[in-house]
């Protein structure tokens, strides 16, 4: 067998090495923030992929009824990957984070008094906004559940945002006539059999939407029920609540192209 002197061999690794890409393994850096909102302490969580350069497209998510969790925690870090810059909101301030039955209390605090609400939420998304890597022309809010209603009621307060995604969240309002501020596009992804959302609120959003002239898709899944996107539900429908793998799926597929063609 011939072999090649040192200078060749050289030659060849140098041949490999130019042909082999960089290894620039990009790293999801995750942070706790602490910010104050209507003289509440909140903590909020801060997700982004550090391998991105310059101002990125960003995301506010709003928690389901139990606060911010591994959960959110978990989207976001799905949405860091695809190239966002992510905060959690925290909407009930630091330490608070209830389970059920008390979770139910904690949440209908604020779905009983909006003004709160969207105080808590308008702190988050200004957190994120200002964040140094924020293009803050560019940023959309999503939420789960309670967070649901929660990203719907920041943009009817007339938040800066592109694109609103609420997943099996509550569609009522008391100020429906608000959806004049709507600034961006609506997406809501809603469990066809949903009973904790009544027929009769469906109808109401749908007709606040157009009489205000919103750009918005409703979605409908088939057999779904709420918290249709959540593992932690189980899997007995005949509950109200469980996990639906082809809505989760369809469902971020729904928001990822909402966000390819309002962020990017």
């Amino acid at each position: 067998m011939k072999t090649l002197p040192l200078s060749g061999v050289l030659a060849a690794l140098c041949t490999v090495f130019a042909m082999t890409p960089m290894n620039t393994q990009a790293e999801v850096k995750e942070t706790a923030v602490e910010y104050t909102s209507s003289g509440a302490t909140c903590e909020g969580w801060h997700v982004y992929d550090d391998a991105k350069t310059g101002k990125l497209p960003a995301v506010l998510i709003v928690h389901q009824w139990t606060g911010p969790s591994d959960y959110e925690k978990m989207r976001a870090r799905m949405l860091a990957e695809l190239g966002y810059n992510v905060f959690v909101a925290d909407i009930y301030g630091k330490g608070i984070r209830p389970q059920p039955p008390e979770a139910g209390k904690e949440a209908g605090k604020y779905k009983n008094d909006r003004k709160l609400y969207r105080e808590r939420l308008t702190s988050a998304f200004n957190v994120l906004a200002q964040n140094e890597h924020t293009d803050a022309s560019k940023v959309a809010v999503i939420g789960y559940c309670f967070g649901g209603t929660g990203a719907l009621e920041l943009a009817r307060n007339g938040a800066e945002v592109k694109a609103v995604v609420s997943f099996h969240g509550s569609l009522g309002s008391p100020t429906p006539e608000d959806a004049r501020n709507i600034k961006g596009q609506v997406l809501v992804c809603h469990g066809e059999d949903d009973p904790f959302v009544p027929g009769a609120e469906v109808e109401a959003f749908h007709s606040e939407m157009k009489v205000a002239g919103v750009k918005y898709k409703f979605v409908a899944y088939p057999g779904a029920v709420h918290s249709f996107t959540q593992k932690k539900a189980g899997d007995d429908v005949s509950k109200g609540s469980a996990y639906n793998a082809d809505a989760d799926a369809k469902s971020w597929e729904a928001m990822k192209e909402l966000f390819a063609s309002t962020l990017k």
